[in-house]
């Protein structure tokens, strides 16, 4: 006969089996697709390399694995519509590009590829088309993404984290 566990003991439980967990959880996170198709994945890391590349400072989108911060979090998104708007919009982005160029996204040219998304960017304060609404949500979720990993933190805004200062280097307020 088993005896039950008490308080303490479960606690225990449950903190050895989170901790046994992260390593699943970071794995997991590289390029692995949790959500999107191969050609969305692909898809959605062209665009967001595009919204923060690669460049002397630091650097970019597709090295953060921003696409797969966002593969993550539409896998885990509770509601039906929150995923779909993100198959819905990459789908539009590849609509436009083949009624612009007469290819999908990923085949046209860099430039073609800038034009498209300077196009969608002009109405970024105010929305209207699904592509426009689409843009606006990706670039959001791209700063954020990769505003949180090492890349975006140290190596881009390079910051140090809490400093001792030697003196004060802010504004004063007098």
């Amino acid at each position: 006969m088993s005896t039950p566990l008490d308080r303490r003991d479960l606690l225990k439980l449950m903190t050895a089996s989170a901790f046994a967990a992260m390593p699943l959880q970071l794995t997991a996170a590289g390029t692995a697709k949790l959500y999107f198709t191969a050609d969305e994945f692909e898809l959605l890391d062209v665009l967001t390399e595009h919204i923060i590349p690669r460049d002397k400072h630091s650097p970019g989108a597709h090295d953060a694995e921003v696409a797969a911060y966002i593969d993550r979090m539409v896998a885990e998104a509770f509601l039906p519509e929150d995923k779909q708007s993100w198959n819905t919009g990459l789908a539009e982005i590849n609509r436009l590009s083949m009624e612009n160029h007469k290819r999908p996204f990923v085949k046209a040219g860099k430039s073609e590829q800038i034009g498209l998304l300077k196009k969608l960017a002009k109405a970024e304060d105010d929305p209207q088309t699904e592509g426009e609404k689409f843009f606006k949500q990706l670039k959001g979720a791209t700063i954020f993404g990769y505003y949180t990993t090492d890349i975006g933190i140290h190596k881009d805004i390079e910051y140090k984290g809490n400093v001792i200062q030697e003196q004060f280097s802010g504004y004063e307020a007098n």
